[in-house]
């Protein structure tokens, strides 16, 4: 059984270790999880818990791997996505030209930008395309990079683009490296780090739902500055920005927002 009684001194020694604030974290939520994971390592107290990732790299990216909320698929909410390529992607080009910058935050096994790369291509050369595609996850990152899925990850991607970039791998689908040369993966994290400025689209889903309402309002507001005007925010299915006009958004449908 774990003596959980330390969590307070356990979240600065996250802090200091690997840069991680579990403030930001819904508490109850991520405690929990992490309790799981340091029984599942036999392991008492939270002290002990540090010292072992503190000296065992594996156990390291283990920890911070867990941290990380992987859900992940090509085209999830297909709907959105028809919207994303058939009325935001053309007016954005419109407006900033065929060399748009986009990032992709918190971008998980690469899922998301790899399918921004594949839409915008039925709009632009390849050549004109690239995606920032960031996460916090360094194991994630290595995944993405790899570019190796299931069956049920790509089940969304349109037949005439499954075809054109991927080719099946025993029982998985590997996905073609002139779609991979258009995502520059890079560690981010989104509490923290600085952002990339003069962005034209920010897709950033199904992510921000896991902070608090405090942390919630300060990613939006950054996505506000990181956006040039005119710039869109594509966010999640599961997720809503209740001031966005305080932050200076206008709503374009449902789940795109514009920066007026």
């Amino acid at each position: 059984m774990l003596e959980t009684d330390n969590y307070e001194k356990f979240k600065k020694d996250i802090l200091a270790l690997a840069k991680i604030d579990l403030n930001s974290y819904k508490e109850k939520q991520m405690r929990r999880r992490i309790n799981t994971l340091i029984t599942k390592n036999h392991i008492a107290t939270y002290d002990e818990y540090v010292a072992l990732i503190k000296k065992d790299k594996e156990k390291f990216e283990q920890f911070i791997n867990f941290l990380t909320i992987n859900v992940s698929e090509f085209y999830r909410n297909p709907d959105q996505w028809k919207i994303l390529e058939n009325e935001v992607f053309p007016k954005l080009i419109q407006k900033f030209g065929k060399n748009l910058k986009i990032w992709s935050a918190a971008c998980s096994t690469g899922d998301e930008p790899y399918s921004l790369v594949m839409a915008l291509s039925r709009h632009l050369p390849l050549a004109n395309i690239k995606v920032i595609a960031t996460d916090i996850d360094k194991q994630v990152i290595d995944t993405a990079r790899m570019g190796l899925y299931n069956e049920k990850s790509i089940a969304s991607v349109p037949d005439d683009l499954k075809k054109k970039y991927f080719t099946k791998v025993g029982n998985s689908y590997q996905i073609s490296d002139e779609i991979k040369k258009r995502v520059e993966f890079k560690e981010h994290d989104l509490l923290k780090d600085p952002y990339p400025g003069g962005c034209n689209l920010i897709v950033c889903r199904n992510v921000v739902i896991y902070f608090t309402e405090e942390a919630k309002d300060e990613i939006y507001a950054k996505f506000y500055k990181a956006l040039a005007t005119g710039g869109v925010l594509f966010i999640g299915s599961t997720e809503q920005i209740m001031n966005y006009r305080e932050i200076g958004f206008e709503r374009d449908k449902s789940f795109f927002f514009e920066k007026a």
